[in-house]
């Protein structure tokens, strides 16, 4: 039997300690914490969500406001707790955002695996005709729709110089 973390939920208050090891934990160093705190600081998070397992917190992802197109969210970063990685907990995180945002008329973009994105709903062959700093053929989004918009993608400013 595979173990399961509790559904998914918002950040509470105090748990950013516990996100922050998460992080390192799952990215080996301390980058993608310092964009989660970059973004908090400058007011561009939309919101942090959970999976909490007793007291701890086994996975994660952050949605932050895009400076363009306007009410986009870009979907960064996503973290699982090694010791639960390969059972299905970062899969039903993406599948459960995804279906969010195509049921609230909301576009995520994400840049990352294509493979590990495409399982939970994201579509890199939608993202194709959108002009990104970085590499299109990495990014991938969900919404509403079958569309395949034509936008140029503006994030914020907590992903400068990454």
């Amino acid at each position: 039997m595979v173990a399961q973390g509790d559904f998914h939920r918002e950040l509470r208050k105090g748990e950013e300690a516990k996100v922050d090891r998460l992080l390192q934990r799952a990215f080996g160093g301390q980058d993608e914490v310092r964009l989660v705190h970059k973004l908090r600081k400058s007011k561009a998070m939309a919101g942090e969500m959970v999976v909490p397992v007793g007291d701890d917190i086994i996975g994660y992802y952050a949605l932050s406001w895009i400076r363009a197109p306007k009410n986009w969210l870009c979907l960064a970063p996503v973290a699982v707790d090694p010791d639960w990685q390969g059972q299905g907990q970062g899969k039903r995180m993406m599948g459960l955002l995804s279906e969010w945002a195509r049921l609230t008329g909301t576009y995520v973009v994400v840049l990352g695996e294509v493979a590990f994105y495409e399982k939970g709903g994201f579509s890199q062959s939608r993202a194709a005709n959108l002009q990104s700093p970085f590499p299109i053929e990495y990014t991938l989004i969900a919404g509403p729709g079958n569309d395949a918009p034509s936008q140029e993608l503006r994030y914020p400013a907590a992903f400068d110089g990454l």
